[in-house]
Parts: C-alpha cells; sequence; structure tokens
C-alpha cells in the first residue's frame, strides 16, 4: 500500500489498497504537471538566454511595422535611388508587405495608408557593406583565437544591433561562423542587418588564413586548430580538400565563397605579394561554387594573384590596392567586382604592432589612392567594404570609412557603392542569398530599407560619422527600426 497516498488509520492495523498511482487518470494527471513544470522550466531558461541578451544589448527592440492591413507612406521627401546621381523629388514612397510597391507622385498615395511625414528629409537606401566580419569585428585577434566561442558569438550579437543602428542593413559577411547570427536575425531574435554570409575562409597552408602558432606544425591528418573547429577558416591543399571545404560551407547555407588568394597585412607568415592557392585549386572552389548557383570572391593584393584568380573564373576581388592598370583593365573585361576598402594607414586602421604588419599596411595605403583612381577611370564595377577586423573600438568608424570615399569622388558616387552597386555584388549569389527581392535601391520591387537623413547627401557624408544624430529614421524590411521624425 501506498503510504503517501492512503496511509493506514492509526487506530487499525489493516491495510487497505486505497492507492491510485497507478491509474490512468493519475497518471495523465502526473504527465500534465511534469509538461507543466518542464514548459516552466524552459521558459524560465529562455527569459534568461533573453535577459543575458538584453544585458549585452541584443534583446530584440519594438520595431514600429506596418499596420496590418494597411501600407505605409512615406511623404514629403527627395531622394537617392542608388544608382542614379541625383536626388528625385516630387514623389512619395509606398511600402507594402516589406517591399517597395510604388512611387507614385506626391499627393498621389494610397488614401488609406499609414503616412510618415519625412518634413523635406533626403531619404536613401539602406547602406550596404560588402565587405564585413559579423563575428570577428567585436574581439580582439586574442579573444577570436582564444576565447569562448560563446562569448564570440554574444559580442557578435550586440555588434549587429549596433551595425543596423549605423544604417547598413545588409552586410556581406567575408569570413567566420556567422550562420547561427544570420538565422536568429532573419528569425528576429535579435535586431541586426541581413548577413549574406561565407562561412570559414578557405586558406592554404601558410596562407592568409592560416592562424597557427609556427610550433603547431607539422599538421597531423584530422588535427584542426581552434580556429577551424569553430568555423573561423578551412585549410585545404590540392583539390580535392579544396572541393571538400567549399562543398561544406555550401552545406551550412553560404551565400558565396571566400577565398585566401594572395598574402596579407595581418598575418605574419605570408609575404604580402605570395600568391595563394595554384589557379586548378581555385577554380575547383569556383566550380563547386558555380554548381550550386553562386560564385566566388578572392582576398588578394597583388597584379599577379588578381590574375590567377580571374583566370580561375572569381568574381570579387576583396582588396586588390596593388593592382597595376593592366590588372585593373582586366577585372573590367571579364566583368568582375572590385570589392575595395579605403585603406589609408590611418586612425582606423585594424590594430598592429608588428613592424612587419606595419610595414605591409603602409605598402598598401600608397595603393589604395591609385587604385581607387584606376578603378573609376577604367570603368571597373566597384563596391564598397570596410574589412574591419578584430578591431572592437574601430567597429563604429564603419560609416566614416564610407564617407572618406568622397576624397576620391562626388559624394552620391560614394554612396552608389554602398547601395545599388553594391546590391549589383550581392545579387551574384542568387537563391544562394536566402532574400527574395533586390537590395541597395528604391525602385519599385525592392526590399523596403531605407535612410531617412537629416543632411543633404549630395553636399558631402560627414553625416555618416554620427548616425544618432544624422538618420531620424531607419526602415529595413519595412520595420521602422529607429524613428526620430
Amino acid at each position: 500500500m501506498c503510504q503517501i497516498c492512503c496511509p493506514s488509520p492509526s487506530n487499525s492495523h489493516d491495510e487497505i489498497d486505497c492507492c491510485l498511482c497507478g491509474a490512468p487518470t493519475t497518471q495523465a494527471a502526473f504527465a500534465r504537471i511534469e509538461a507543466d513544470i518542464n514548459r516552466r522550466a524552459m521558459l524560465g531558461g529562455l527569459a534568461a538566454v533573453v535577459g543575458l541578451y538584453a544585458g549585452f544589448g541584443l534583446a530584440s527592440k519594438p520595431a514600429r511595422a506596418q499596420t496590418p492591413g494597411r501600407p505605409l507612406l512615406l511623404t514629403n521627401l527627395r531622394y537617392f535611388n542608388g544608382n542614379d546621381l541625383s536626388l528625385i523629388q516630387g514623389r512619395e514612397i509606398l511600402i507594402e508587405g516589406g517591399r517597395i510597391t510604388g512611387l507614385p507622385a506626391a499627393g498621389q498615395g494610397p488614401t488609406d495608408a499609414e503616412r510618415i511625414d519625412c518634413g523635406d528629409r533626403a531619404v536613401i537606401p539602406g547602406l550596404i557593406d560588402a565587405h564585413w566580419h559579423s563575428t570577428l569585428v567585436g574581439v580582439t585577434q586574442l579573444q577570436a583565437m582564444t576565447a569562448d566561442i560563446g562569448f564570440v558569438h554574444l559580442m557578435a550579437g550586440r555588434e549587429a544591433g549596433a551595425t543596423l543602428l549605423r544604417g547598413f542593413t545588409t552586410v556581406r559577411d567575408t569570413g567566420g561562423p556567422a550562420f547561427g547570427l544570420k538565422l536568429a536575425i532573419d528569425r528576429g531574435a535579435l535586431p541586426g542587418p541581413r548577413i549574406l554570409a561565407s562561412g570559414a575562409m578557405i586558406s592554404q597552408t601558410s596562407g592568409h588564413g592560416d592562424f597557427r602558432m609556427t610550433s603547431e606544425l607539422p599538421r597531423a591528418d584530422g588535427d584542426l586548430s581552434y580556429s577551424e573547429r569553430v568555423g573561423v577558416v578551412a585549410i585545404a591543399d590540392g583539390r580535392a580538400e579544396v572541393l571538400r571545404r567549399t562543398r561544406e560551407q555550401l552545406m551550412k547555407g553560404a551565400s558565396q565563397i571566400k577565398i585566401m588568394a594572395g598574402g596579407g597585412v595581418t598575418s605574419l607568415y605570408d609575404p604580402l605579394e605570395s600568391l595563394q592557392f595554384t589557379e586548378d585549386e581555385m577554380r575547383a572552389a569556383v566550380e563547386a561554387a558555380e554548381d550550386w548557383g553562386t560564385y566566388v570572391c578572392a582576398h588578394v593584393y597583388t597584379p599577379k594573384g588578381i590574375q590567377r584568380a580571374l583566370r580561375a573564373g572569381v568574381k570579387s576581388i576583396e582588396h586588390g590596392q596593388l593592382a597595376d592598370l593592366e590588372t585593373v583593365r582586366l577585372m573590367r573585361d571579364m566583368g568582375a567586382w572590385w570589392s575595395i576598402q579605403p585603406f589609408l594607414a590611418d586612425e582606423d586602421s585594424n590594430p598592429s604592432s608588428d613592424p612587419r604588419q606595419n610595414a605591409k599596411r603602409q605598402e598598401v595605403s600608397v595603393g589604395t589612392v591609385q587604385a581607387f583612381e584606376m578603378g573609376r577611370t577604367v570603368g571597373v564595377n566597384m563596391a564598397f567594404g570596410t574589412d574591419i577586423l578584430m578591431n572592437p573600438t574601430g567597429a563604429s568608424s564603419q560609416g566614416r570609412q564610407l564617407a572618406k570615399l568622397s576624397r576620391f569622388m562626388p559624394p552620391l558616387e560614394a554612396l552608389r557603392m554602398a547601395t545599388g552597386a553594391a546590391g549589383d555584388l550581392l545579387a551574384l549569389s542568387g537563391e544562394r542569398s536566402g532574400y527574395d527581392g533586390q537590395l541597395g535601391v528604391i525602385a519599385e520591387g525592392a526590399m523596403a530599407d531605407l535612410l531617412v537623413v537629416e543632411s543633404d547627401p549630395e553636399a558631402g557624408l560627414d553625416w555618416l560619422d554620427a548616425p544618432e544624430q544624422s538618420l531620424a529614421m531607419i526602415v529595413k524590411g519595412g520595420a521602422v527600426v529607429k524613428d526620430q521624425l
């Protein structure tokens, strides 16, 4: 007899079997209680996680979305459409279901729309950073290589919200374990830009992505370094390994593939002029990417490295500041993209203390000015990126680095590199982008990513350095994520 359910009467020694623990109704009740306890535990755990994220500034903030069934109409404005180098007046911007569905003449928009008066301010497309490292920008190099990966991801989540509030509604992530962050943002778990992720950067042994110490050599079969295990890089040698590592990133959901085709500034062991990956190895990555309807972008600086990458079928040259005129013309003739950054060896440079790194940085800085001039003169497809890397204090310079392009070209031309042009580059990913809609433009059918700015974008871009004051409204996918109108 169950002494809990039915204890014997104190005045009797007779045992009465009144236990109903095994009865179906009792078991059903226990199941309901257990399910409720588990549900409360789960909710408590989720609350703790959300609380942790909120402590880092990651919890989703309320966004003023469209009223269900009602379109959103931005009125009393002038806008830059992302392509034409002038502001358009006399029109309004109609948003429905996260897209721009019309550009009616002023006063001709639907009467049932929810209206936002922009006060004659300028409206531009949401900005695109075509060379960003979502999970590697908010941590130092030591943290990226040694810290608990959970910490790295939390820092990435915090930085994602800050990126969006700087006006960058989309980024092309060119290396790092960003798939989880992308998924969390897409599902609305935390604020941030759209991410077109490359996954792990694919590097040869001794290449720009090989972060191992020389004491870790030689490598044994199956012996992965920390940076490989957590998805920062994938080291591959030979066609077969390059195919495997490329396909692994595609399996994880890569929008495009990133390879290291030459030496870099931040890496210590590879000379800047070194050629990395044979043409056949690069072609293996290109073939695997093309089989999935996407493309390969390549980190490379020098003419020989760029030319080898182009012959292998690479569609986007990352950096390339040491290119010569012949190579720039080849980029144009082959229809490749030049994803270029304002590397000027100034206060916004990624941190380094090694003399070898500083010497390489200075060499790239000298080439940067000439690269912008040649690219514009020859007519290469050019898109803006920052490549802020393992530089927590430098992340906030993202907009300021775009403003630096006005040193080389008129302000709206610079903005085009971070809007319409960058959107065309991202479109090379096709269905692998994960987003169905044109990016970087204000046009019918495009994604409704918009910035309402307090300054005149035709006059200059210095306002990009103070987004907290200069961006009166930020709209991503039709949802108002910031409103100071």
